[in-house]
C-alpha cells in the first residue's frame, strides 16, 4: 500500500499574535504543516537572539517555503537564509513598513537604516503581499523597488463572528490605540473634535491610556465624548453592533481590519480617502477631507440618517471573506512550489 503524500511545510514567523496574523496562521495550518518561529516571546538577551536566530535557521532549512508577517529585521534574516536554502519567501506588508510621515513620528522609512532593510526584504522576498493595492504604490515611490514580485492580496474577515444583533444606538465609534502618532494617524483628534458639532450624537473612543496624548484629548472633549480604555479583541464586538457609525479618519493605512469588522456589524462607515479606507467602503459610507473635523461630522450625520449599514457588511462578505483569503494563499504558495 503506497504512503500519503507528505503535506507540505511551512515555516511561519511573525512579532506578535494580532488577530489578522491569527487569521493566516489558521488557514496555512488548514492546508500545510505549519512550523512556527513566535520571536514575541523572545526577550533582547543575547541568549534569546541567539536562540530565535537558531530557531529560524533551523525552520528554514526543515521548510518547503517561508512566511512571514511585516517587512522588517525578522523578515529580512529569513528571506536571507531562504535565498541560502533555495527556500521560495513570502512576506506579508501591512502598511507601517512602506510608509514616512516624519511630522507624526510614523514609519518605518524614517530611518535609513530600516528603509535598507525594507528594501532588501521586498527586493529579495519571492513574494511580497500587501494587504491593499495602496501600499504597493506606496513601497515603489517611497523605495524605488520594480514591485514586479509584489502581489496585493486583501486581509480576510469573518461573518459569522462579526455580525450585527438588535437595534443601532445613536452612536459614532472609532478605535485606535492612544498614542502620539495614532491621534494624528488614525483622526483620534480629528474625532473628538468632530463630537463639538454634533452635541446630540454619543461618541465613543476606545483605546484610551494613562499618558499625555489621552489627557490632551480629554482636556479638548466636549462631555458627548467618552472615552474607553483598549478592551480585548473579542470586547469590540458589543460596541460595534451597537454603534450606527464607525470612523476611520486616518491620514494613513493599509487595509483597516476594525473598520472591516465594524461594517460586517452594519456599521455605517465614514473615512478618508487615504490608502485602504476607500478600498474596504466602496460606495457604501461617506467621506471627509483629512484633518477636518466639521466635514467629518457633516459625514457623521448623513451616516446617522442612511440606511447603508447592511450594504456595508455586504461589501465586506463579497470582497474580504477569509475564504478569499485562504484561496489566494493556497494558490500563491501551490505556484511557488511547482
Amino acid at each position: 500500500m503506497s504512503e500519503a503524500p507528505r503535506r507540505r511545510r511551512v515555516l511561519f514567523v511573525h512579532p506578535n499574535m494580532s488577530p489578522f496574523i491569527q487569521t493566516d496562521l489558521n488557514i496555512l495550518k488548514r492546508i500545510f504543516d505549519v512550523r512556527i518561529v513566535d520571536l514575541g516571546k523572545r526577550k533582547a538577551s543575547v541568549g534569546d537572539k541567539l536562540g530565535a536566530a537558531w530557531e529560524m535557521l533551523r525552520g528554514v532549512a526543515s521548510s518547503d517555503v517561508c512566511f512571514s508577517w511585516f517587512a522588517d529585521g525578522h523578515s529580512r534574516w529569513m528571506v536571507l537564509l531562504s535565498r541560502i536554502f533555495r527556500r521560495p519567501s513570502i512576506v506579508v506588508v501591512g502598511g507601517y513598513e512602506v510608509a514616512k510621515l516624519p511630522e507624526i513620528e510614523y514609519g518605518l522609512l524614517i530611518d535609513p537604516r530600516k528603509t535598507k532593510v525594507v528594501r532588501y526584504v521586498l527586493e529579495h522576498a519571492t513574494r511580497v503581499l500587501p494587504v491593499d493595492e495602496s501600499l504597493k504604490d506606496e513601497a515603489k515611490r517611497g523605495l524605488g523597488v520594480r514591485g514586479e514580485n509584489i502581489v496585493p492580496v486583501y486581509t480576510g474577515q469573518d461573518p459569522v463572528k462579526f455580525a450585527p444583533t438588535g437595534p443601532k444606538e445613536r452612536m459614532a465609534l472609532t478605535v485606535g490605540f492612544v498614542n502620539k502618532s495614532n491621534c494624528r494617524r488614525k483622526g483620534l483628534d480629528v474625532f473628538v473634535e468632530a463630537a463639538r458639532h454634533l452635541q446630540d450624537v454619543r461618541f465613543v473612543l476606545v483605546g484610551i491610556s494613562d499618558n499625555e496624548w489621552s489627557a490632551n484629548l480629554k482636556r479638548k472633549a466636549t462631555p458627548n465624548v467618552e472615552f474607553v480604555p483598549a478592551v480585548a479583541h473579542d470586547q469590540l464586538l458589543g460596541y460595534y453592533r451597537r454603534a450606527k457609525v464607525y470612523c476611520q479618519l486616518s491620514t494613513f493605512e493599509g487595509l483597516p481590519n476594525a473598520l472591516c469588522e465594524a461594517m460586517l456589524c452594519e456599521c455605517v462607515p465614514v473615512g478618508t480617502e487615504v490608502c485602504g479606507i476607500p478600498t474596504a467602503i466602496g460606495d457604501t459610507g461617506f467621506y471627509a477631507p483629512v484633518g477636518d473635523p466639521k466635514a467629518s461630522a457633516e459625514a457623521i450625520e448623513m451616516a446617522l440618517k442612511s440606511d447603508r449599514g447592511k450594504a456595508a457588511r455586504a461589501r465586506i462578505v463579497d470582497h474580504f471573506s477569509i475564504e478569499k483569503r485562504e484561496k489566494r494563499l493556497a494558490e500563491i504558495i501551490g505556484e511557488l512550489l511547482s
